[in-house]
Protein backbone atom coordinates (compact mmCIF):
# COMPACT_ATOMS: atom_id res chain seq x y z
CA UNK A 1 0.00 0.00 0.00
CA UNK A 2 2.96 2.84 1.10
CA UNK A 3 4.73 1.49 -2.63
CA UNK A 4 1.42 2.19 -4.59
CA UNK A 5 1.05 5.68 -2.72
CA UNK A 6 4.78 6.49 -3.44
CA UNK A 7 4.12 5.68 -6.59
CA UNK A 8 1.04 7.86 -7.41
CA UNK A 9 3.07 10.66 -5.22
CA UNK A 10 5.85 10.48 -7.67
CA UNK A 11 3.88 10.41 -11.09
CA UNK A 12 1.89 12.98 -9.90
CA UNK A 13 5.06 15.01 -9.37
CA UNK A 14 6.30 14.12 -12.89
CA UNK A 15 3.05 15.28 -14.26
CA UNK A 16 3.39 18.38 -12.56
CA UNK A 17 6.85 18.57 -13.75
CA UNK A 18 6.43 18.12 -17.25
CA UNK A 19 3.25 20.64 -17.03
CA UNK A 20 6.19 23.30 -16.68
CA UNK A 21 7.02 24.98 -20.02
CA UNK A 22 10.91 25.11 -20.43
CA UNK A 23 11.21 28.77 -21.34
CA UNK A 24 7.84 31.03 -21.34
CA UNK A 25 8.45 34.85 -21.36
CA UNK A 26 6.93 36.40 -18.77
CA UNK A 27 7.12 40.38 -17.94
CA UNK A 28 10.03 41.91 -16.65
CA UNK A 29 10.58 45.62 -16.36
CA UNK A 30 13.38 47.46 -17.13
CA UNK A 31 14.81 49.19 -13.91
CA UNK A 32 16.64 52.28 -13.38
CA UNK A 33 19.52 50.17 -12.09
CA UNK A 34 21.98 49.32 -14.59
CA UNK A 35 23.52 46.64 -13.19
CA UNK A 36 20.64 44.57 -12.70
CA UNK A 37 19.49 44.78 -16.20
CA UNK A 38 22.43 43.77 -17.14
CA UNK A 39 22.43 40.62 -14.55
CA UNK A 40 19.17 39.12 -15.34
CA UNK A 41 20.33 39.30 -19.46
CA UNK A 42 23.54 37.31 -18.33
CA UNK A 43 21.97 35.20 -16.49
CA UNK A 44 18.66 33.97 -19.21
CA UNK A 45 21.79 34.37 -21.80
CA UNK A 46 24.31 32.26 -20.22
CA UNK A 47 26.14 29.50 -21.76
CA UNK A 48 25.92 30.73 -25.22
CA UNK A 49 29.37 31.08 -27.08
CA UNK A 50 28.14 33.74 -29.61
CA UNK A 51 27.09 36.28 -26.73
CA UNK A 52 28.90 39.64 -26.97
CA UNK A 53 28.50 41.98 -23.98
CA UNK A 54 30.35 45.50 -22.98
CA UNK A 55 29.39 48.52 -20.74
CA UNK A 56 30.39 51.57 -22.89
CA UNK A 57 29.67 55.13 -21.69
CA UNK A 58 27.90 58.09 -23.21
CA UNK A 59 25.63 61.46 -23.16
CA UNK A 60 28.01 64.87 -22.23
CA UNK A 61 31.30 63.87 -21.30
CA UNK A 62 30.92 60.11 -21.00
CA UNK A 63 28.32 61.04 -17.84
CA UNK A 64 25.82 58.01 -18.72
CA UNK A 65 27.11 54.51 -18.44
CA UNK A 66 25.50 52.26 -21.08
CA UNK A 67 25.57 48.39 -21.74
CA UNK A 68 25.07 46.80 -25.42
CA UNK A 69 24.58 42.82 -26.20
CA UNK A 70 24.31 41.20 -28.94
CA UNK A 71 24.45 37.36 -30.90
CA UNK A 72 27.92 37.97 -32.74
CA UNK A 73 26.44 35.58 -35.56
CA UNK A 74 23.52 37.43 -36.14
CA UNK A 75 24.42 41.12 -36.80
CA UNK A 76 25.97 43.08 -39.06
CA UNK A 77 29.75 43.80 -38.60
CA UNK A 78 29.23 46.87 -40.32
CA UNK A 79 26.39 48.32 -39.16
CA UNK A 80 27.33 47.40 -35.61
CA UNK A 81 30.96 49.43 -36.17
CA UNK A 82 29.19 52.57 -37.10
CA UNK A 83 26.18 52.78 -34.76
CA UNK A 84 29.49 51.85 -31.78
CA UNK A 85 31.27 54.97 -33.66
CA UNK A 86 27.88 57.05 -33.15
CA UNK A 87 27.48 56.29 -29.78
CA UNK A 88 30.79 56.88 -28.61
CA UNK A 89 32.27 59.38 -30.50
CA UNK A 90 29.34 61.07 -30.53
CA UNK A 91 28.91 62.44 -27.09
CA UNK A 92 30.16 66.34 -27.92
CA UNK A 93 27.28 66.52 -30.16
CA UNK A 94 24.24 65.48 -27.77
CA UNK A 95 22.54 69.08 -27.27
CA UNK A 96 19.55 69.02 -24.11
CA UNK A 97 18.37 72.46 -24.14
CA UNK A 98 14.73 71.16 -23.37
CA UNK A 99 15.53 69.09 -20.44
CA UNK A 100 14.42 65.85 -22.12
CA UNK A 101 15.02 62.53 -20.98
CA UNK A 102 18.72 61.22 -22.03
CA UNK A 103 16.91 58.16 -23.66
CA UNK A 104 15.10 60.63 -25.47
CA UNK A 105 18.01 62.56 -26.44
CA UNK A 106 19.94 59.60 -28.06
CA UNK A 107 16.94 58.53 -29.74
CA UNK A 108 16.48 61.87 -32.06
CA UNK A 109 20.52 62.57 -31.98
CA UNK A 110 22.53 59.33 -32.23
CA UNK A 111 20.29 56.50 -33.28
CA UNK A 112 20.76 56.59 -37.27
CA UNK A 113 19.75 53.18 -37.66
CA UNK A 114 16.39 52.57 -39.57
CA UNK A 115 15.03 50.02 -37.21
CA UNK A 116 15.21 51.37 -33.69
CA UNK A 117 12.19 50.22 -31.07
CA UNK A 118 12.24 51.49 -27.12
CA UNK A 119 11.57 49.03 -25.13
CA UNK A 120 10.20 48.70 -20.94
CA UNK A 121 10.71 44.75 -20.87
CA UNK A 122 13.84 42.88 -20.56
CA UNK A 123 12.10 39.57 -21.99
CA UNK A 124 10.88 41.70 -25.31
CA UNK A 125 14.47 42.75 -25.09
CA UNK A 126 15.57 39.24 -25.44
CA UNK A 127 13.77 38.17 -27.72
CA UNK A 128 14.67 40.54 -30.10
CA UNK A 129 18.17 39.91 -29.52
CA UNK A 130 17.65 36.08 -30.93
CA UNK A 131 16.82 37.84 -33.80
CA UNK A 132 19.85 39.55 -34.31
CA UNK A 133 19.34 42.81 -33.05
CA UNK A 134 21.50 45.08 -30.79
CA UNK A 135 20.39 45.64 -27.42
CA UNK A 136 20.97 49.06 -25.34
CA UNK A 137 20.73 49.20 -22.01
CA UNK A 138 20.92 53.22 -20.18
CA UNK A 139 21.55 53.84 -16.38
CA UNK A 140 19.21 55.49 -14.73
CA UNK A 141 16.45 54.98 -17.43
CA UNK A 142 13.39 52.51 -17.40
CA UNK A 143 13.51 52.43 -21.08
CA UNK A 144 15.82 50.38 -23.15
CA UNK A 145 16.21 50.04 -27.45
CA UNK A 146 16.24 47.21 -29.55
CA UNK A 147 18.85 48.10 -32.74
CA UNK A 148 18.20 46.60 -36.21
CA UNK A 149 21.46 45.91 -37.53
CA UNK A 150 20.63 42.17 -38.42
CA UNK A 151 22.85 40.19 -40.58
CA UNK A 152 22.03 39.03 -43.94
CA UNK A 153 21.94 35.67 -43.13
CA UNK A 154 23.39 33.59 -45.67
CA UNK A 155 20.78 32.31 -48.39
CA UNK A 156 20.36 30.00 -50.82
CA UNK A 157 20.25 31.98 -54.69
CA UNK A 158 16.52 32.07 -55.61
CA UNK A 159 15.92 29.64 -57.97
CA UNK A 160 13.12 27.79 -59.81
CA UNK A 161 11.70 25.75 -57.18
CA UNK A 162 12.63 21.54 -58.42
CA UNK A 163 9.19 19.95 -57.53
CA UNK A 164 7.22 22.70 -59.40
CA UNK A 165 9.07 23.25 -62.86
CA UNK A 166 6.76 24.82 -65.32
CA UNK A 167 7.52 24.95 -69.59
CA UNK A 168 6.38 29.07 -68.88
CA UNK A 169 6.30 31.22 -66.06
CA UNK A 170 8.09 32.71 -63.63
CA UNK A 171 11.85 31.03 -62.45
CA UNK A 172 12.08 32.56 -59.25
CA UNK A 173 11.19 30.44 -55.76
CA UNK A 174 10.52 31.20 -52.19
CA UNK A 175 13.44 30.75 -50.19
CA UNK A 176 14.19 30.07 -46.29
CA UNK A 177 14.11 33.84 -45.31
CA UNK A 178 10.53 34.79 -44.87
CA UNK A 179 11.91 38.65 -45.67
CA UNK A 180 12.95 38.07 -48.99
CA UNK A 181 9.80 36.11 -49.12
CA UNK A 182 7.56 39.09 -48.57
CA UNK A 183 9.82 40.87 -50.71
CA UNK A 184 9.13 38.49 -53.53
CA UNK A 185 5.03 38.70 -52.86
CA UNK A 186 5.13 42.57 -53.10
CA UNK A 187 6.92 42.56 -56.28
CA UNK A 188 3.75 41.07 -57.78
CA UNK A 189 1.13 42.97 -55.62
CA UNK A 190 2.29 46.32 -55.56
CA UNK A 191 -0.88 47.76 -53.37
CA UNK A 192 -1.52 49.14 -49.77
CA UNK A 193 -4.46 46.48 -49.26
CA UNK A 194 -1.62 43.85 -49.38
CA UNK A 195 -1.18 42.96 -45.67
CA UNK A 196 0.98 41.12 -43.57
CA UNK A 197 0.36 40.05 -40.01
CA UNK A 198 2.68 38.76 -37.91
CA UNK A 199 2.67 36.20 -34.85
CA UNK A 200 5.44 34.25 -33.40
CA UNK A 201 4.71 30.86 -32.33
CA UNK A 202 6.88 28.19 -30.16
CA UNK A 203 8.25 28.80 -26.70
CA UNK A 204 11.68 27.91 -27.41
CA UNK A 205 11.95 28.44 -31.67
CA UNK A 206 10.35 32.00 -30.90
CA UNK A 207 9.40 31.29 -35.33
CA UNK A 208 7.82 34.00 -36.85
CA UNK A 209 4.43 32.93 -39.01
CA UNK A 210 3.06 35.99 -41.30
CA UNK A 211 -0.65 35.58 -41.90
CA UNK A 212 -0.79 37.54 -45.86
CA UNK A 213 -4.21 38.23 -47.22
CA UNK A 214 -5.44 41.28 -49.52
CA UNK A 215 -7.80 43.27 -47.59
CA UNK A 216 -11.43 43.66 -49.23
CA UNK A 217 -10.64 40.44 -51.23
CA UNK A 218 -10.34 38.09 -48.57
CA UNK A 219 -13.29 37.32 -46.45
CA UNK A 220 -13.17 38.58 -42.72
CA UNK A 221 -13.72 35.40 -41.47
CA UNK A 222 -11.49 33.15 -43.05
CA UNK A 223 -8.95 35.84 -41.56
CA UNK A 224 -10.57 35.68 -37.92
CA UNK A 225 -10.39 31.77 -38.35
CA UNK A 226 -7.05 31.52 -39.25
CA UNK A 227 -5.89 33.76 -36.48
CA UNK A 228 -7.78 32.18 -33.95
CA UNK A 229 -6.12 28.46 -35.03
CA UNK A 230 -2.86 29.95 -35.03
CA UNK A 231 -3.11 31.65 -31.65
CA UNK A 232 -4.26 27.94 -30.13
CA UNK A 233 -0.81 26.39 -31.07
CA UNK A 234 1.24 25.45 -27.93
CA UNK A 235 4.23 23.99 -28.50
CA UNK A 236 7.72 24.05 -28.00
CA UNK A 237 9.03 24.49 -31.92
CA UNK A 238 7.85 25.07 -35.14
CA UNK A 239 10.96 24.47 -37.36
CA UNK A 240 8.69 23.65 -40.93
CA UNK A 241 5.19 24.71 -42.30
CA UNK A 242 4.22 20.99 -41.96
CA UNK A 243 4.19 21.43 -37.74
CA UNK A 244 1.53 24.26 -38.68
CA UNK A 245 -0.38 22.09 -41.27
CA UNK A 246 -0.76 19.16 -38.80
CA UNK A 247 -3.04 22.13 -36.33
CA UNK A 248 -4.92 23.97 -38.43
CA UNK A 249 -6.77 21.54 -40.68
CA UNK A 250 -10.16 20.80 -40.28
CA UNK A 251 -9.96 16.99 -41.00
CA UNK A 252 -6.55 15.99 -39.21
CA UNK A 253 -6.80 11.89 -39.93
CA UNK A 254 -8.19 12.63 -43.29
CA UNK A 255 -5.40 11.22 -46.07
CA UNK A 256 -5.94 14.28 -48.43
CA UNK A 257 -4.14 17.42 -47.01
CA UNK A 258 -6.74 20.49 -46.64
CA UNK A 259 -4.02 23.14 -47.47
CA UNK A 260 -1.92 23.82 -50.77
CA UNK A 261 1.26 23.93 -49.71
CA UNK A 262 3.45 25.37 -52.78
CA UNK A 263 7.33 27.35 -52.62
CA UNK A 264 6.19 29.69 -55.65
CA UNK A 265 5.40 33.00 -55.89
CA UNK A 266 3.67 33.20 -58.54
CA UNK A 267 1.02 31.02 -57.27
CA UNK A 268 1.24 32.76 -53.87
CA UNK A 269 0.06 36.06 -55.70
CA UNK A 270 -2.76 34.27 -57.57
CA UNK A 271 -4.30 32.64 -54.89
CA UNK A 272 -3.98 36.23 -52.92
CA UNK A 273 -6.25 37.70 -55.85
CA UNK A 274 -8.86 35.16 -55.62
CA UNK A 275 -9.36 35.75 -52.20
CA UNK A 276 -7.58 33.14 -50.32
CA UNK A 277 -5.06 33.60 -47.20
CA UNK A 278 -1.74 32.63 -47.23
CA UNK A 279 0.89 31.43 -44.35
CA UNK A 280 4.11 32.72 -44.40
CA UNK A 281 6.85 30.79 -42.05
CA UNK A 282 10.15 31.50 -41.75
CA UNK A 283 13.16 29.32 -42.02
CA UNK A 284 11.24 27.09 -45.02
CA UNK A 285 10.15 28.43 -48.50
CA UNK A 286 7.33 26.17 -48.72
CA UNK A 287 3.86 27.80 -47.48
CA UNK A 288 1.00 27.37 -47.13
CA UNK A 289 -2.74 28.57 -48.61
CA UNK A 290 -5.94 27.89 -47.61
CA UNK A 291 -8.65 27.33 -48.08
CA UNK A 292 -8.06 24.14 -50.82
CA UNK A 293 -10.51 21.94 -52.67
CA UNK A 294 -9.09 18.88 -54.72
CA UNK A 295 -9.72 20.27 -58.02
CA UNK A 296 -7.15 23.05 -57.62
CA UNK A 297 -4.50 20.52 -56.95
CA UNK A 298 -5.24 19.21 -60.00
CA UNK A 299 -3.81 21.86 -61.13
CA UNK A 300 -0.17 23.60 -63.00
CA UNK A 301 1.11 27.11 -62.15
CA UNK A 302 1.92 27.45 -65.54
CA UNK A 303 -1.89 26.73 -66.55
CA UNK A 304 -2.44 30.45 -66.03
CA UNK A 305 0.38 31.47 -68.68
CA UNK A 306 0.01 28.90 -71.79
CA UNK A 307 -2.80 29.29 -74.37
CA UNK A 308 -6.68 27.85 -72.94
CA UNK A 309 -6.75 25.28 -75.45
CA UNK A 310 -3.27 23.60 -73.94
CA UNK A 311 -4.28 24.60 -70.92
CA UNK A 312 -7.65 22.87 -70.81
CA UNK A 313 -5.96 19.76 -72.81
CA UNK A 314 -3.39 19.51 -69.81
CA UNK A 315 -6.27 19.29 -67.27
CA UNK A 316 -8.09 16.69 -69.28
CA UNK A 317 -4.87 14.78 -69.40
CA UNK A 318 -4.12 14.96 -65.65
CA UNK A 319 -7.92 14.13 -64.95
CA UNK A 320 -7.06 10.44 -66.87
CA UNK A 321 -3.71 10.04 -65.07
CA UNK A 322 -5.87 11.16 -61.71
CA UNK A 323 -7.87 8.08 -62.48
CA UNK A 324 -5.11 5.30 -63.91
CA UNK A 325 -3.23 6.04 -60.82
CA UNK A 326 -5.80 5.22 -58.85
CA UNK A 327 -7.94 2.32 -60.29
CA UNK A 328 -5.41 1.15 -62.68
CA UNK A 329 -3.88 -2.04 -60.57
CA UNK A 330 -6.95 -3.09 -58.92
CA UNK A 331 -9.12 -2.73 -61.95
CA UNK A 332 -6.26 -5.25 -63.70
CA UNK A 333 -6.63 -7.44 -60.59
CA UNK A 334 -10.21 -7.45 -60.77
CA UNK A 335 -10.87 -8.01 -64.59
CA UNK A 336 -7.43 -11.01 -64.25
CA UNK A 337 -9.63 -12.70 -61.38
CA UNK A 338 -12.97 -12.24 -61.63
CA UNK A 339 -13.99 -11.19 -64.92
CA UNK A 340 -12.09 -12.56 -67.98
CA UNK A 341 -15.37 -12.21 -69.78
CA UNK A 342 -15.03 -8.84 -70.21
CA UNK A 343 -11.40 -9.22 -72.58
CA UNK A 344 -11.60 -10.18 -75.99
CA UNK A 345 -10.64 -13.60 -76.78
CA UNK A 346 -7.11 -12.77 -78.28
CA UNK A 347 -6.17 -9.97 -75.43
CA UNK A 348 -7.55 -13.06 -73.03
CA UNK A 349 -5.17 -15.71 -74.83
CA UNK A 350 -2.08 -13.59 -74.77
CA UNK A 351 -2.57 -12.81 -70.55
CA UNK A 352 -2.80 -16.29 -70.10
CA UNK A 353 0.20 -17.17 -72.18
CA UNK A 354 2.25 -14.46 -70.39
CA UNK A 355 0.89 -15.81 -66.87
CA UNK A 356 1.55 -19.65 -67.59
CA UNK A 357 4.25 -20.72 -65.01
CA UNK A 358 3.81 -18.04 -62.40
CA UNK A 359 3.86 -19.47 -58.93
CA UNK A 360 2.27 -16.37 -57.43
CA UNK A 361 -1.99 -15.29 -58.12
CA UNK A 362 -1.93 -11.99 -59.93
CA UNK A 363 -2.48 -9.91 -56.82
CA UNK A 364 0.09 -10.79 -55.13
CA UNK A 365 2.60 -10.53 -58.27
CA UNK A 366 1.01 -6.98 -58.62
CA UNK A 367 1.16 -5.79 -55.09
CA UNK A 368 5.06 -7.00 -54.94
CA UNK A 369 5.35 -4.66 -57.89
CA UNK A 370 4.03 -1.74 -56.46
CA UNK A 371 5.82 -1.87 -53.72
CA UNK A 372 8.90 -2.39 -55.49
CA UNK A 373 8.44 0.32 -57.69
CA UNK A 374 7.64 2.90 -54.59
CA UNK A 375 11.18 1.44 -52.57
CA UNK A 376 12.56 2.45 -55.80
CA UNK A 377 10.77 5.89 -56.13
CA UNK A 378 11.87 6.55 -52.05
CA UNK A 379 15.52 5.56 -53.00
CA UNK A 380 15.29 8.19 -55.82
CA UNK A 381 14.53 11.25 -53.52
CA UNK A 382 16.97 9.98 -50.72
CA UNK A 383 19.40 9.35 -52.68
CA UNK A 384 22.02 12.53 -53.96
CA UNK A 385 20.38 14.53 -56.59
CA UNK A 386 23.06 13.79 -59.07
CA UNK A 387 22.73 9.82 -59.40
CA UNK A 388 19.36 9.80 -57.96
CA UNK A 389 17.58 9.95 -61.09
CA UNK A 390 19.47 8.12 -62.87
CA UNK A 391 19.45 4.95 -59.97
CA UNK A 392 15.63 5.48 -60.15
CA UNK A 393 15.16 4.93 -63.85
CA UNK A 394 17.93 1.98 -64.11
CA UNK A 395 16.29 0.24 -60.91
CA UNK A 396 13.55 0.43 -62.44
CA UNK A 397 14.88 -1.06 -65.56
CA UNK A 398 17.07 -3.68 -64.20
CA UNK A 399 14.29 -4.94 -61.59
CA UNK A 400 11.20 -5.08 -63.81
CA UNK A 401 13.42 -6.96 -66.53
CA UNK A 402 14.62 -9.80 -63.95
CA UNK A 403 11.46 -10.31 -62.18
CA UNK A 404 10.05 -10.91 -66.11
CA UNK A 405 13.39 -13.15 -66.67
CA UNK A 406 13.06 -14.97 -63.56
CA UNK A 407 9.40 -15.69 -63.72
CA UNK A 408 8.26 -13.58 -60.58
CA UNK A 409 5.70 -11.21 -62.73
CA UNK A 410 4.38 -10.85 -65.77
CA UNK A 411 5.25 -8.12 -68.52
CA UNK A 412 1.48 -7.19 -68.65
CA UNK A 413 2.35 -6.74 -64.54
CA UNK A 414 5.41 -4.41 -65.58
CA UNK A 415 3.12 -2.36 -67.68
CA UNK A 416 0.42 -2.15 -65.67
CA UNK A 417 2.88 -0.50 -62.57
CA UNK A 418 5.01 1.27 -64.60
CA UNK A 419 1.71 3.08 -66.13
CA UNK A 420 0.44 3.76 -62.74
CA UNK A 421 3.80 5.16 -61.30
CA UNK A 422 4.22 7.69 -64.25
CA UNK A 423 0.61 8.70 -64.03
CA UNK A 424 1.21 9.70 -60.07
CA UNK A 425 3.61 11.80 -61.20
CA UNK A 426 1.92 14.00 -63.18
CA UNK A 427 -0.75 15.21 -60.12
CA UNK A 428 1.35 18.88 -59.41
CA UNK A 429 0.04 19.01 -55.51
CA UNK A 430 2.56 16.71 -53.53
CA UNK A 431 -0.25 16.39 -51.12
CA UNK A 432 -3.01 14.94 -53.36
CA UNK A 433 -0.32 12.52 -55.30
CA UNK A 434 0.25 10.84 -51.46
CA UNK A 435 -3.00 10.11 -51.19
CA UNK A 436 -3.64 8.62 -54.27
CA UNK A 437 -0.30 6.17 -53.88
CA UNK A 438 -2.34 5.24 -49.91
CA UNK A 439 -5.20 4.80 -51.35
CA UNK A 440 -4.15 2.81 -54.01
CA UNK A 441 -3.13 -0.32 -52.00
CA UNK A 442 -6.64 -1.14 -50.02
CA UNK A 443 -8.37 -0.49 -53.66
CA UNK A 444 -5.89 -3.21 -54.73
CA UNK A 445 -7.59 -5.31 -51.76
CA UNK A 446 -10.80 -5.11 -52.05
CA UNK A 447 -10.41 -5.64 -56.23
CA UNK A 448 -8.68 -9.10 -55.02
CA UNK A 449 -11.07 -10.43 -52.91
CA UNK A 450 -14.69 -8.78 -54.82
CA UNK A 451 -13.41 -7.66 -58.01
CA UNK A 452 -15.40 -4.97 -59.93
CA UNK A 453 -17.65 -4.42 -56.93
CA UNK A 454 -14.68 -4.27 -53.97
CA UNK A 455 -13.75 -1.07 -56.58
CA UNK A 456 -16.91 0.53 -56.83
CA UNK A 457 -17.30 0.29 -52.86
CA UNK A 458 -14.12 1.87 -52.71
CA UNK A 459 -14.74 4.21 -54.51
CA UNK A 460 -17.93 5.23 -52.94
CA UNK A 461 -16.27 5.63 -49.51
CA UNK A 462 -13.42 7.75 -51.07
CA UNK A 463 -16.19 10.14 -52.68
CA UNK A 464 -18.73 10.11 -49.52
CA UNK A 465 -15.19 11.34 -47.46
CA UNK A 466 -14.20 13.87 -50.12
CA UNK A 467 -17.68 15.09 -49.62
CA UNK A 468 -17.60 15.64 -46.33
CA UNK A 469 -14.41 17.28 -45.74
CA UNK A 470 -14.00 21.11 -45.58
CA UNK A 471 -11.25 23.48 -45.60
CA UNK A 472 -11.54 26.40 -43.31
CA UNK A 473 -15.52 25.66 -43.70
CA UNK A 474 -14.94 25.48 -47.65
CA UNK A 475 -16.26 22.46 -49.12
CA UNK A 476 -13.59 20.12 -50.57
CA UNK A 477 -14.90 19.23 -53.88
CA UNK A 478 -15.73 22.77 -54.84
CA UNK A 479 -17.10 23.86 -57.07
CA UNK A 480 -18.10 20.12 -58.14
CA UNK A 481 -19.99 19.96 -54.57
CA UNK A 482 -21.97 22.18 -54.10
CA UNK A 483 -22.39 22.50 -57.99
CA UNK A 484 -21.34 26.36 -58.89
CA UNK A 485 -21.46 26.15 -62.90
CA UNK A 486 -19.86 30.32 -62.66
CA UNK A 487 -16.52 28.50 -61.04
CA UNK A 488 -16.26 25.67 -63.61
CA UNK A 489 -14.45 27.91 -66.06
CA UNK A 490 -11.34 28.64 -64.18
CA UNK A 491 -11.56 25.62 -61.49
CA UNK A 492 -12.54 22.93 -63.65
CA UNK A 493 -11.77 24.57 -66.97
CA UNK A 494 -9.52 27.54 -68.36
CA UNK A 495 -11.44 29.72 -70.38
CA UNK A 496 -9.85 32.99 -71.83
CA UNK A 497 -8.52 35.34 -69.94
CA UNK A 498 -10.46 37.98 -71.12
CA UNK A 499 -13.79 36.13 -70.08
CA UNK A 500 -12.61 35.62 -66.06
CA UNK A 501 -14.65 38.62 -64.75
CA UNK A 502 -15.69 36.96 -61.53
CA UNK A 503 -13.60 35.61 -59.16
CA UNK A 504 -14.38 32.23 -56.92
CA UNK A 505 -17.38 32.77 -55.20
CA UNK A 506 -16.55 30.55 -51.78
CA UNK A 507 -13.72 32.47 -51.02
CA UNK A 508 -14.11 36.18 -52.22
CA UNK A 509 -18.11 37.16 -51.75
CA UNK A 510 -16.70 40.82 -50.48
CA UNK A 511 -15.33 41.90 -54.12
CA UNK A 512 -16.23 38.78 -56.86
CA UNK A 513 -15.42 41.11 -59.84
CA UNK A 514 -12.32 40.95 -61.37
CA UNK A 515 -12.88 42.58 -64.44
CA UNK A 516 -15.44 44.19 -66.41
CA UNK A 517 -17.57 41.67 -68.68
CA UNK A 518 -16.34 42.81 -72.65
CA UNK A 519 -16.47 40.87 -75.55
CA UNK A 520 -13.41 39.14 -76.95
CA UNK A 521 -10.94 41.28 -78.92
CA UNK A 522 -11.87 41.73 -82.78
CA UNK A 523 -9.40 43.11 -85.41
CA UNK A 524 -9.77 46.42 -86.90
CA UNK A 525 -11.34 46.92 -89.58
CA UNK A 526 -9.75 48.55 -92.38
CA UNK A 527 -10.79 51.53 -94.64
CA UNK A 528 -13.04 50.79 -97.77
CA UNK A 529 -11.87 52.80 -100.85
Amino acid sequence: MLKSLSNRITRKVKNQVKEQPVWSPTQQSVTSNIKDNMDYLQQELANCCDLVSRPLKIGLDNATEAFIIYLDDLVDSSALEKTMQLLMQGNQSITNTIEKPLHQVIYDQLLSVGQVMPLDDLNTLIQEILTGTLGLVLDGETVCFSLGIKSGVVNRPLEEPPSEGVLRGPRDGLSENIQINRGLIRRRIKSPKLKFEKMTIGTLTQTQVNIVYIEGLALASLIQEMKQRLERIKIDGIIESGYIEDFIEDTPYSLFSQTIVTERPDRVAISLLNGRVVVLIDTTPFVLIVPASFPRMLEGVDDNYTRYSFANFTRLLRFVTLNIALILPAFYVAISTFHQEMLPTKILISLAGVREGLPFPVFVETLFMEITFEIITEAGIRLPRAVGSAVSIVGALVIGDAAVSAGFASPATVIVVAMTAISTLTIPEVGASHAIRLIRFPLLILASAFGFLGIVIGLLFVLIHLCSLRSFGVPYLDPLAPLHLTDFKENIFRAPRWSLSKRPTEVSENNSTRQPIRPKGKPPKGNEE
